[in-house]
Protein backbone atom coordinates (compact mmCIF):
# COMPACT_ATOMS: atom_id res chain seq x y z
CA UNK A 1 0.00 0.00 0.00
CA UNK A 2 1.21 3.09 -0.97
CA UNK A 3 1.46 6.41 2.10
CA UNK A 4 2.49 9.60 2.00
CA UNK A 5 5.28 8.63 5.00
CA UNK A 6 8.65 9.27 4.01
CA UNK A 7 11.68 7.95 5.55
CA UNK A 8 15.04 10.01 5.73
CA UNK A 9 18.26 10.27 7.42
CA UNK A 10 20.12 13.76 7.77
CA UNK A 11 23.35 13.50 9.53
CA UNK A 12 23.88 9.80 9.81
CA UNK A 13 24.12 6.66 8.17
CA UNK A 14 20.60 5.15 9.30
CA UNK A 15 18.23 2.82 6.96
CA UNK A 16 14.85 2.09 8.87
CA UNK A 17 14.12 -1.32 8.35
CA UNK A 18 11.08 -2.68 6.90
CA UNK A 19 9.78 0.36 5.93
CA UNK A 20 6.76 -0.28 3.73
CA UNK A 21 5.34 -2.94 6.70
CA UNK A 22 6.34 0.40 9.20
CA UNK A 23 4.07 2.93 7.05
CA UNK A 24 1.29 0.57 6.95
CA UNK A 25 1.23 0.03 10.68
CA UNK A 26 1.34 3.76 10.97
CA UNK A 27 -1.46 4.67 8.58
CA UNK A 28 -3.45 1.85 10.59
CA UNK A 29 -3.17 3.73 13.81
CA UNK A 30 -3.72 6.56 12.40
CA UNK A 31 -7.35 5.21 10.72
CA UNK A 32 -8.10 3.80 13.77
CA UNK A 33 -8.02 7.47 15.40
CA UNK A 34 -10.70 8.28 13.04
CA UNK A 35 -7.69 10.53 11.53
CA UNK A 36 -6.41 11.25 8.10
CA UNK A 37 -3.00 10.97 6.83
CA UNK A 38 -2.27 13.61 4.42
CA UNK A 39 1.91 13.33 4.94
CA UNK A 40 4.81 12.58 6.97
CA UNK A 41 8.42 13.21 6.92
CA UNK A 42 10.33 10.99 9.22
CA UNK A 43 13.83 12.37 9.52
CA UNK A 44 16.51 10.13 11.45
CA UNK A 45 19.62 11.98 12.92
CA UNK A 46 21.89 12.49 15.73
CA UNK A 47 21.88 13.99 19.01
CA UNK A 48 23.68 17.05 17.79
CA UNK A 49 21.78 17.38 15.12
CA UNK A 50 18.03 17.15 17.34
CA UNK A 51 19.69 19.17 19.87
CA UNK A 52 20.41 22.38 18.14
CA UNK A 53 16.67 21.93 16.72
CA UNK A 54 15.69 21.79 20.44
CA UNK A 55 17.43 25.20 20.98
CA UNK A 56 16.41 27.09 17.88
CA UNK A 57 12.85 26.40 17.42
CA UNK A 58 12.15 25.13 20.75
CA UNK A 59 14.20 26.98 23.03
CA UNK A 60 15.12 23.41 25.29
CA UNK A 61 18.41 23.40 25.98
CA UNK A 62 18.39 19.17 26.54
CA UNK A 63 18.51 15.97 24.56
CA UNK A 64 15.44 14.28 23.26
CA UNK A 65 14.44 10.89 21.42
CA UNK A 66 12.01 13.12 19.24
CA UNK A 67 10.63 16.25 18.50
CA UNK A 68 7.50 16.64 16.26
CA UNK A 69 6.23 19.75 13.75
CA UNK A 70 2.66 19.38 13.40
CA UNK A 71 1.95 21.10 9.41
CA UNK A 72 -1.81 19.96 9.75
CA UNK A 73 -4.03 23.05 8.77
CA UNK A 74 -7.61 20.61 9.47
CA UNK A 75 -8.70 18.80 12.07
CA UNK A 76 -8.75 15.92 12.05
CA UNK A 77 -5.92 15.19 9.47
CA UNK A 78 -1.89 14.15 10.29
CA UNK A 79 0.71 16.35 8.64
CA UNK A 80 4.42 16.61 10.37
CA UNK A 81 8.26 16.30 10.72
CA UNK A 82 8.76 14.36 12.79
CA UNK A 83 13.11 14.24 13.78
CA UNK A 84 14.43 11.36 15.84
CA UNK A 85 17.58 11.02 17.37
CA UNK A 86 19.07 7.63 16.55
CA UNK A 87 21.45 7.93 19.35
CA UNK A 88 18.99 8.84 22.11
CA UNK A 89 16.44 5.64 20.99
CA UNK A 90 19.78 3.46 21.54
CA UNK A 91 20.88 4.75 24.62
CA UNK A 92 17.01 4.58 25.75
CA UNK A 93 16.89 1.06 24.39
CA UNK A 94 20.10 -0.17 25.95
CA UNK A 95 19.07 1.69 29.40
CA UNK A 96 15.47 -0.28 29.43
CA UNK A 97 17.18 -2.93 28.55
CA UNK A 98 14.50 -3.88 25.02
CA UNK A 99 15.34 -4.43 21.66
CA UNK A 100 16.45 -1.23 19.43
CA UNK A 101 13.94 -1.99 17.01
CA UNK A 102 10.95 -1.62 19.58
CA UNK A 103 11.85 1.76 21.42
CA UNK A 104 12.37 2.82 17.95
CA UNK A 105 8.85 1.91 17.18
CA UNK A 106 7.62 3.56 19.97
CA UNK A 107 9.30 6.31 19.54
CA UNK A 108 7.82 6.64 15.46
CA UNK A 109 4.34 6.16 17.06
CA UNK A 110 4.60 8.50 20.20
CA UNK A 111 4.98 11.51 17.48
CA UNK A 112 1.91 10.07 15.95
CA UNK A 113 -0.29 9.90 18.02
CA UNK A 114 1.36 13.78 19.29
CA UNK A 115 0.28 14.53 15.95
CA UNK A 116 -3.34 13.29 16.54
CA UNK A 117 -3.79 15.24 19.71
CA UNK A 118 -2.33 13.01 22.70
CA UNK A 119 -0.18 15.26 24.67
CA UNK A 120 2.27 13.87 27.81
CA UNK A 121 2.73 17.02 29.90
CA UNK A 122 1.07 15.81 33.28
CA UNK A 123 1.20 12.29 34.54
CA UNK A 124 -2.46 11.47 33.74
CA UNK A 125 -1.57 12.50 30.32
CA UNK A 126 1.89 10.28 29.81
CA UNK A 127 -0.48 7.05 31.34
CA UNK A 128 -2.42 7.94 28.57
CA UNK A 129 0.07 8.50 26.27
CA UNK A 130 1.77 5.20 27.22
CA UNK A 131 -1.51 3.06 27.16
CA UNK A 132 -1.95 4.55 23.79
CA UNK A 133 1.92 3.60 22.50
CA UNK A 134 1.76 -0.32 23.91
CA UNK A 135 -2.16 -0.33 22.03
CA UNK A 136 -0.06 0.87 18.47
CA UNK A 137 2.48 -1.06 19.25
CA UNK A 138 0.79 -4.10 19.44
CA UNK A 139 -0.86 -3.46 16.06
CA UNK A 140 2.34 -4.29 14.25
CA UNK A 141 2.40 -7.23 12.20
CA UNK A 142 5.82 -7.38 11.01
Amino acid sequence: MEHPIEFFSEDIDFELENPDQVADWIATVIEQHDQELVNLTYIFCSDDYLHEINVEYLDHDTLTDIITFSNADIEGTVEGDLFISIDRVRDNAQDLGIAFTDELHRVIIHGVLHLIGFTDKTEEDETLMRKEEDSSLSLRKF
